[in-house]
């Protein structure tokens, strides 16, 4: 089986990923000073959560004086998702790769770091993932720090077209996997399906989003493994020719 633990390739990997974080980031950065938190605020929020959504929904419950059960309660619910992407990933790592680098690698272990990651054919090692999250980690902080200091410069649309950079990235890593397996794709379309049922069912409507996010993803990923799984020696003998 092949292994992926280059820390430059890693770090190569991770540039599309950090200039996609700098400009979402720099909106958040923006949104955080506004709601009245000062730079250092933003910045240490952004160092030490790396969760767009995450964030921008706990500004507002720390600005207004929520308790922090409600902060809680509310990154559960919208982070619930990592602990699922935490475990699929941890199945590509090397039997190198030990405890304490996994609880290292959790910390940086986003939505685009995962799916780039996990595109990886064979095994990742420790050196890959570190060089992989560092840039990541590098702009979406930066970007915090740029967007808290510049303000009220920008106009709302200017901050609006920098918030949708984050969905076309992750759509822009997804799309060339599901290109090369059919199987990938019509998993992806039933999650969307799924989606959309959660979003305009008004039964369903009032569920959460981190909650649909992890219903939808989890009953694709069942589907699917149950009626067309992938062939993963066929795979691994794809990847070494």
């Amino acid at each position: 089986m092949t292994q992926v633990n280059s820390f430059s390739k890693g770090l190569n990997d991770g540039i599309p990923i950090c200039l996609g974080y700098f400009s979402v980031a720099f909106a958040f950065g923006i949104f955080a000073v506004e709601s009245g938190l000062t730079v250092w605020q933003s910045v240490i929020i952004s160092l030490t959560n790396l969760t767009s959504a995450g964030q921008l929904a706990g500004v507002p419950i720390i600005t207004c004086g929520g308790t922090l059960t409600e902060l809680a309660l509310s990154q559960l619910v919208i982070n619930a998702r990592y602990s699922l992407m935490s475990i699929s990933l941890s199945q590509k790592f090397s039997p190198k790769v030990k405890s304490w680098d996994k609880l290292l690698i959790a910390y940086g272990n986003t939505d685009e770091v995962f799916a780039v990651a996990h595109s990886n054919d064979g095994e990742i090692g420790k050196k890959y993932m570190w060089g992989l999250i560092l840039l990541p980690v590098i702009g979406w902080t930066g970007g915090t720090y740029a967007g808290a200091m510049a303000g009220n410069i920008l106009p709302a649309e200017a901050i609006s077209a920098l918030g949708l950079a984050i969905y076309g990235m992750f759509i822009a890593i997804i799309v060339p996997v599901a290109k090369k397996e059919k199987k990938t794709a019509l998993c992806v379309l039933l999650a969307i399906a799924l989606s959309c049922i959660f979003r305009y069912l008004p039964a369903l409507s009032i569920v959460p989003s981190g909650f649909t996010v992890i219903i939808c993803a989890v009953t694709a990923s069942v589907v699917f493994a149950i009626l067309a799984p992938i062939d993963t020696a066929e795979k691994e003998g794809a990847a070494s020719e």
